[in-house]
């Protein structure tokens, strides 16, 4: 979908901090609201009922909190209610599942709950939680993403930051994550998602945060909601023109702090831009799918020599390759790349090459084959674009079509890859190719000059090495 330029300048700028490594989400209660959690005014409902307030009227829920504990001397039913709300099992949002698939080093948030946390595990990767100031002097073994939980865990509700005595002394109990967070600002670009401008939260953090910056602040972005007339805060005019002019005010001041606002009109352009964000992610990465056992119509000195330099030159132009170890491919792949790596260290790095070797025995109760579907799945998922190339096997002393490149096409038309195939090298290739010839519109249906040069992919009486330009021209185009 089009998006607006500012938007689309900060997809665009996003991805090259995911890229780089340098980018940072932070979470705010509308993060978590729309799996079903409660937001700030539903949680202290009941306790401004006890205090004979109406939560309707009141604007400072930190006090609120506060006032509770002095008139009762003890934060009982607040830990109570805070168990009740945010330890359910509940399932994560869709949202969560693109942060968590996306290379993100860091999260933070002021939530309670774990979806964060769990959206990470689903995705096969390691989160280290920190929600105390110990937890901070040790990192988890092998982990992948550290979730900075600012406010405490739900686990341990006596700790969590919800008063207005503990905010205050927030930056004498909690300065390790204050320090954090501030080394944090100023090398990585942030995503703050799900903070309203009534979220007493993000006031309190930016507000122990600002003296710590310097006039050269790094640039950081915000998805904020348009007031819209007859929503539950803007019943009639006169509500929506102060509120359009509150937030309007409140978007310059989150300036200070080098926090751009982009505004949106529904929640559910959230889940777009984040979709968007990791679409073209995925682009940067490139499955090379293929085998081989016959090379023809090429000998093997061809062949070898092609995949060489397609992946060498992938590299070169600051893609990353995903592959499998595919029979008679797999070692060209390594090699090309690592040419190309090694060759200017300083540009291109090896962790622009992954390398996902297939499971050879079978494990548990799963075949071997349920194995290698579940891993191609795992694996593609990782990429955006996908190249086919040859595609035989030996079956029974016969070589015919590897139906495991057939299958990985399968899954990448599935998840929405880019599917390039170099029909000139034949076999499951050529089967692509005339798959996806016969059905440009469903995979290139705005994009003529791909089309063209995937045409000139099948003809077998040019140099197999001058495909290599070719391929990189299709790459230019479906990365634009």
């Amino acid at each position: 979908m089009p998006f607006r330029n500012e938007i689309e300048a900060f997809i665009r700028d996003f991805v090259k901090d995911l890229n780089e490594n340098t980018a940072s989400v932070f979470a705010g209660a509308g993060f978590s609201i729309p799996a079903g959690f409660v937001n700030w005014s539903d949680l202290m409902s009941e306790i401004a009922q006890d205090l004979e307030l109406n939560i309707n009227v009141e604007t400072d829920l930190v006090s609120l909190a506060q006032f509770h504990v002095n008139e009762n001397q003890t934060r009982s039913k607040i830990n109570r209610k805070i168990i009740e709300e945010f330890t359910e099992d509940t399932e994560e949002t869709l949202n969560h599942k693109i942060i968590a698939r996306l290379p993100i080093s860091s999260v933070w948030t002021t939530n309670y709950d774990v979806l964060i946390e769990t959206a990470f595990t689903k995705a096969n990767k390691v989160p280290d939680v920190k929600y105390k100031n110990e937890q901070l002097l040790s990192n988890k073994p092998k982990r992948d993403v550290v979730i900075y939980k600012m406010h405490g865990d739900a686990s341990h509700p006596d700790d969590a930051i919800i008063t207005k005595e503990q905010y205050e002394q927030y930056h004498q109990t909690h300065e390790p994550f204050i320090n954090a967070l501030t080394g944090e600002l100023i090398t990585k670009t942030f995503l703050f998602i799900g903070f309203s401008f009534t979220d007493p939260n993000l006031d309190y953090i930016l507000s122990r945060l600002n003296f710590r910056f310097s006039k050269n602040k790094r640039q950081h972005y915000c998805l904020v909601k348009r007031h819209e007339l007859g929503d539950y805060l803007n019943p009639d005019q006169a509500s929506l023109d102060y509120n359009n002019r509150r937030q309007q005010l409140v978007i310059n001041d989150l300036k200070r702090y080098g926090i751009k606002s982009l505004m949106i009109d529904s929640f559910e352009e959230i889940t777009d831009i984040l979709h968007e964000i990791e679409r073209r992610f995925k682009k940067n990465t490139i499955f090379i799918s293929g085998s081989a056992e016959s090379y023809e119509p090429y000998s093997r000195h061809e062949a070898v020599g092609f995949v060489h330099m397609l992946s060498k030159k992938i590299i070169e132009n600051n893609f990353r390759i995903v592959n499998g170890f595919g029979w008679g491919i797999g070692s060209s792949v390594i090699n090309g790349s690592l040419e190309a790596i090694h060759e200017k260290p300083l540009k291109y790095s090896e962790s622009q090459l992954v390398l996902k070797p297939f499971p050879q025995f079978e494990s548990g109760n799963k075949k071997l084959s349920e194995l290698w579907d579940e891993y191609r799945y795992n694996m593609i998922s990782l990429s955006g674009i996908s190249i086919f190339l040859f595609g035989s096997k030996n079956h029974d002393g016969e070589i015919i079509t590897a139906n495991g490149v057939i299958r990985e096409f399968e899954i990448s038309k599935e998840l929405g890859n880019v599917c390039i195939p170099i029909g000139c090298t034949g076999y499951a290739a050529k089967v692509i190719s005339e798959t996806v010839l016969d059905r440009v519109d469903e995979f290139f249906s705005d994009n003529e000059a791909a089309v063209k040069l995937i045409q000139q992919l099948n003809d077998t009486n040019e140099d197999l090495i001058d495909k290599v330009s070719l391929v990189i021209k299709i790459l230019r185009l479906v990365t634009k």
